[in-house]
């Protein structure tokens, strides 16, 4: 007999159903999704921000977006103040202009600006039909003496496959002015169809 074998099964434990979590929160948890290509938002001799690409979820879809400085002729303290300054996300949905301003403007009009918290901070979602864009986790850098490079992913919901999404990006700090890539929603509804669910009924 094992020592451990004497000791008594712990009690079983009633099951609880788990709150339904509304579309703005994130992407499925059991979802494999759809890819749809990004492009340049911003492109100069120096500075670039990139949408790698775009993971097309049933609800919405993640945006991953890269920024990257090149090194000119800045002193290694200025060189400091640039990689300091490009880690700088949204910080809150009040104060959004504080680092990288981004933000999508919808086919009929409707925008929304990138920050951290969602609509349930903030008011009654009991209606909310967005458009939200949150920051997700998962977002990470690296830098040198020639570059700086960092990532970050946003939630965009819902999913805006009738009509085009513009995504707009700014960063004063950066020398990054207004500018922006179109995301055509006949290929985000192209990458819809391929997103696949882990558990079928």
């Amino acid at each position: 007999m094992s020592f451990f074998d004497d000791f008594p099964e712990p009690p079983a434990q009633p099951r609880q159903p788990q709150p339904i979590r509304p579309g703005w929160f994130g992407p499925p948890s059991d979802e494999l999704p759809g890819i749809a290509h990004g492009g340049f938002v911003h492109k100069s001799a120096r500075t670039v921000i990139v949408l790698k690409l775009v993971e097309v979820y049933s609800t919405g879809c993640v945006l991953d977006v890269v920024w990257s400085v090149l090194r000119g002729n800045e002193s290694d303290q200025e060189w400091r103040e640039i990689v300091e300054e490009s880690y700088n996300h949204p910080r809150s949905s009040l104060d959004t202009r504080t680092g990288l301003q981004l933000g999508v403007a919808m086919a009929d009009g409707r925008k929304a600006v990138a920050a951290v918290h969602g609509p349930s901070a903030f008011e009654d979602t009991d209606d909310f039909t967005g458009p939200v864009l949150t920051t997700l986790g998962g977002g990470g850098g690296s830098n040198n003496a020639e570059f700086v490079q960092f990532t970050g992913r946003y939630w965009l919901w819902p999913l805006p496959v009738e009509g085009d999404t513009t995504l707009v990006a700014q960063w004063d700090a950066l020398g990054i002015p207004e500018s922006s890539l179109v995301l055509p929603g006949a290929d985000l509804a192209q990458a819809l169809e391929s997103v696949r669910k882990y558990w079928t009924e």
